[in-house]
């Protein structure tokens, strides 16, 4: 957790940021899931017009999850994500090693002066399908036109 204890959490209730990337043969993108104080949610698939590592997407993922909360307005920012490696290098457990990681994490360091309190946390794959769905369709699309998709359940065969 970087920046903030539990209990310093202001009684503002933060925006959540659920982020994630994916990196196949088929190109790379990223999502980002934004839920409002109350409830709502914005959800952004990203396709990469450029080629990325897995580590490289999911980092970019965390950017642009940042990037647009800001612009949302967000003030309080509490942010989740599946990669271990990940989440300890935003936290200063890990180092990252490779120059490209580094100038993610400067990135990140600059976007968190951003808001008044930042917590990154990691949680499991299960715990972030939303995210992880979306980046998945996000790196399979052929083209980057910009789209409305619209899922619907349907509950008998």
């Amino acid at each position: 957790m970087i920046g903030t204890t539990q209990e310093d959490v202001p009684k503002a209730r933060p925006l959540l940021l659920h982020v994630d990337g994916s990196s196949t043969t088929q190109g790379s993108g990223a999502s980002i899931v934004l839920t409002t104080p109350q409830g709502d949610d914005m959800e952004f698939a990203v396709k990469f017009e450029f080629k990325a590592s897995n580590n490289e997407a999911e980092y970019k993922a965390l950017v642009l999850g940042m990037r647009i909360a800001q612009d949302a307005g967000a003030s309080h920012l509490l942010a989740y994500f599946d990669s271990q490696l990940m989440v300890k290098q935003v936290n200063g457990e890990y180092e990252a090693k490779e120059e490209s990681m580094v100038q993610y994490l400067q990135q990140i360091e600059e976007l968190k002066t951003k808001f008044k309190s930042f917590q990154l946390h990691q949680i499991s794959r299960e715990e972030n399908i939303n995210a992880d769905s979306l980046s998945k369709l996000a790196s399979a699309l052929e083209d980057c036109k910009t789209r409305r998709i619209t899922v619907q359940h349907l509950p008998q065969p």
